[in-house]
């Protein structure tokens, strides 16, 4: 009975360090997600040839060519952007409004919703589009 319960004993695998791994992952890809922005929805944006890269955009905004905007992944009425946009520009004093307006958009909409990021304090506002 004592041989049998000894072989029994060395057949184990410690499971330890893939716990640990597996941990580990879990840590990193939490940490990853929590920096992963969107705005909510997908747009084509406009192509340009000085386009330059905002390597801190932190709040994107998307007008969509269905003249919705979307903010946090959230349809958002341009009459209440600005009170949002006051919240998360108190969160994020430094933050800069990154607006991601469609090709086929209607510019006074993009117009007003940059103008509604300049009114909530926003100290750098930028349109997104895709470099040549």
């Amino acid at each position: 009975m004592r041989e049998h319960a000894q072989k029994e004993e060395e057949a184990t695998i410690d499971m330890t360090p893939m716990l640990d791994i597996v941990f580990i992952m879990l840590i990193f890809f939490i940490v990853t997600a929590a920096f992963v922005k969107e705005a909510g929805v997908q747009v084509t944006k406009p192509d340009a040839a000085m386009a330059q890269l905002k390597p801190r955009a932190s709040i994107l905004i998307a007008v969509t060519s269905s003249d919705q905007v979307w903010i946090n992944r959230k349809r958002t009425d341009i009459k209440v952007l600005r009170t949002v946009l006051e919240r998360l520009l108190a969160e994020n004093p430094k933050g800069t409004v990154v607006i991601q307006a469609d090709r086929e958009a209607k510019s006074g909409l993009t117009m007003e919703v940059m103008e509604a990021a300049r009114q909530a304090g926003a100290p750098n506002v930028a349109i997104a589009a895709n470099r040549n």
